[in-house]
């Protein structure tokens, strides 16, 4: 009875109130929803509700922004270690015995919707002809025939990639790499006003597509837990799991951090080593490592309040963000776990869905969970281990001669003068990636390229060579091709240029 708690309590009473009613319907809810999952279903949806509803309950009683700014302090000098000194370590003569104590594990879960694809984001093509999965697959091989190992290949799927990801999988039946898969979990989407799930049963096609979401990539650790993978790779003698994003080209197996947790040069093993690297311009949303309560911890833009933004963004007090390329221990997960320690922030996400309904989403976030590992590290890495293909712009990059390609592994070529890459900013007439490939008749030259600006209806003919700064603008109703073989240094081309065929 709303009135006569207020009266006889004032508020911070009347908001727990207010909390257990939203909780009790929630409940019922879920327990509506349980009663339409098929019997083989069952047991899964089960533990998908009861981890949706812990977060839930976390949800409802955080407050605010889930960083008090006045505690974030620069973490201490030995918290996070440059790479140089980790690699001048050397390596042992046994690597393959380290080797072998590895899983590497890629999150899966994400859709190509962002660059205009149906399905995994994982099977878009990116280099002659080859996925992300195929370069996945392609680097572990490699590894495995080199030093004659078995190290596995783990992807966390979400709903939406399992299926087409299953189907793609049997071309590598005959690779030298185990690939197992497990799934994310699958939450319901609430609603803003009433804070009730849109959903009204287990399905999720059709209508119902809109009314669930994978939780985020924090959601691996009960996932992987629950999936019982984790415990039969422990069984098998695996210590650690690499994770990284599969659209992250950079995050191949590097031996010298592998070689540095497994034999510190202290003696005493780290559970969690984040890779952090140094913020360009470019950079300036990402999360980034502090010391909070004499712990390393991640906070990402959206813990930050609202005045401390700007300063958050600096380059010069940030100085570096989450690769969100991982090394975690095992058995710390299997402990953690067990005990229910695992502390991520929640992230909330409001969505508007398609007919208009402002829903939020639940999420976590994996690299969240550094303080609740003990012996946490962050390695400063070079650039090139962050790679990620978000756009079709960042594709433009990695399909260009500014790399080459060696079993898998992308790296920067030895004819480029300086390490860093070009800022490239392709309009949205490029967004989709097959509007993309059908504008360029051939991937430019890109060697001497620092910035390039393309923006309305342009097109590339073959061979074309982009040196120093490009601005390419075609205005409203005006198209631009750009011709065969041009060369264009240091140039701004606006107006109309159409090539016609002969």
């Amino acid at each position: 009875d709303f009135s006569k708690a207020m009266s006889q309590s004032g508020p911070s009473q009347f908001q727990e109130v207010i909390r257990q009613e939203l909780e009790y319907s929630m409940k019922v809810e879920l327990d509506k929803i349980l009663a339409t999952a098929p019997s083989n279903e069952l047991e899964h949806t089960k533990k998908d509700l009861e981890g949706f509803k812990k977060l839930f309950h976390r949800f409802l009683q955080e407050k605010g922004p889930s960083v008090d700014w006045g505690k974030i302090q620069r973490p201490p000098e030995d918290s996070i270690q440059p790479y140089e000194k980790i690699k001048a370590r050397g390596l042992p003569d046994n690597i393959a015995s380290v080797l072998n104590k590895l899983v590497v594990v890629k999150l899966n879960g994400g859709l190509g919707t962002s660059m205009g694809c149906k399905g995994p984001k994982s099977l878009i093509g990116v280099r002659n002809e080859n996925t992300f999965l195929d370069l996945t697959v392609q680097q572990i091989e490699h590894l495995n025939k080199t030093y004659n190992t078995d190290v596995p290949l783990v992807l966390m799927n979400s709903f939406n990639t399992d299926e087409d990801t299953k189907k793609i999988l049997q071309k590598y039946s005959h690779s030298r790499v185990k690939i197992y898969t497990f799934n994310q979990s699958r939450y319901p989407r609430i609603n803003k006003e009433t804070l009730l799930p849109v959903a009204k049963d287990v399905s999720y096609s059709g209508e119902n597509t809109e009314c669930w979401y994978p939780p985020g990539h924090g959601d691996i650790y009960g996932s992987f837990y629950n999936s019982g993978l984790l415990d039969n790779l422990i069984a098998e003698g695996k210590e650690y799991i690499f994770v990284s994003n599969i659209d992250n080209l950079g995050a191949t197996v590097d031996l010298y951090i592998l070689n540095h947790l497994m034999n510190p040069p202290n003696g005493k093993r780290c559970e969690f080593v984040m890779e952090v690297t140094n913020k360009t311009r470019a950079d300036v949303k990402g999360g980034t490592l502090t010391q909070y309560e004499n712990k390393l911890r991640l906070v990402e833009i959206a813990q930050v309040p609202k005045a401390h933004v700007d300063e958050f963004k600096s380059v010069s007090k940030f100085k570096i963000f989450n690769t969100n390329n991982l090394w975690i221990a095992l058995s710390a997960i299997k402990r953690l776990q067990e005990k229910n320690a695992i502390d991520m922030e929640i992230i909330v996400n409001p969505k508007t869905l398609d007919g208009g309904l402002n829903v939020i989403q639940l999420e976590t976030a994996v690299g969240a969970a550094i303080k609740s590992f003990e012996n946490s590290l962050g390695i400063n890495v070079p650039r090139s281990r962050f790679l990620p293909v978000k756009t079709t712009s960042d594709l433009l990059l990695v399909m260009s001669n500014l790399y080459s390609l060696n079993a898998g592994s992308l790296t920067m070529s030895e004819k480029r003068e300086f390490p860093t890459v070009p800022l490239v900013k392709l309009g949205s007439s490029f967004t989709k990636v097959q509007d993309y490939l059908r504008r360029f008749e051939s991937i430019p030259d890109m060697l001497e390229l620092d910035h390039l600006t393309v923006s309305g209806d342009v097109t590339f003919g073959k061979n074309v060579s982009l040196k120093g700064t490009v601005i390419i603008i075609a205005n409203h109703g005006d198209r631009i091709d750009i011709p065969a073989g041009a060369v264009l240094e240091n140039k701004i081309v606006s107006g109309n240029l159409r090539i016609l065929d002969h």
